[in-house]
């Protein structure tokens, strides 16, 4: 599993990817892929940086699907607890999920500069953290890895 997010790539194909592996999953798991939670999964993953919650409403309210923060939030909240989206505790914002169909633990790595989110896997992050965890009984019941710093284009962008 690749880091998502910094480096060139199709990004239309990455949009039409995400959307058709949402339709994909929501049927096969039964579960009702609203024209809302769509278009929020959509704005998501057409922007590859966090939107805060009023942020989504605003494009939902200008596009004519609501006008309330509970449509935003509700969205969000089927997109997160299903795996589609993330949430980025340290931007209060959520992000699409750029492994959909994959288990796995994301570690979130953030552009002071833009706001922009790559999602890199955390496998030796999360062992280690289950190790130590391990050693002094402690379980584990939820992960999250972010890392804050400067995206390759923001870092071009920096006075020498």
């Amino acid at each position: 599993m690749a880091t998502l997010g910094f480096e060139a790539h199709d990004h239309k194909h990455c949009i039409t990817d995400g959307l058709e592996e949402l339709r994909t999953q929501c049927a096969a798991k039964n579960l009702q892929l609203t024209p809302v939670r769509k278009r929020v999964m959509e704005l998501l993953l057409e922007k590859h940086r966090a939107l805060g919650a009023y942020e989504i409403l605003e494009h939902l309210r200008a596009e004519g699907l609501g006008t309330q923060p509970p449509v935003a939030y509700r969205a969000l909240d089927f997109l997160v607890t299903n795996g589609f989206a993330h949430r980025i505790e340290r931007l209060n914002a959520f992000v699409g999920c750029a492994h959909l169909g994959k288990q796995h633990i994301p570690a979130f790595l953030i552009c002071r500069g833009c706001n922009a989110v790559a999602e890199s896997p955390s496998g030796r992050v999360s062992r280690v953290l289950g190790r130590a965890a391990r050693e002094i009984g402690f379980q584990v019941e939820k992960l999250v890895v972010e890392a804050e710093g400067v995206c390759p284009s923001c870092a071009e962008k920096a006075p020498a």
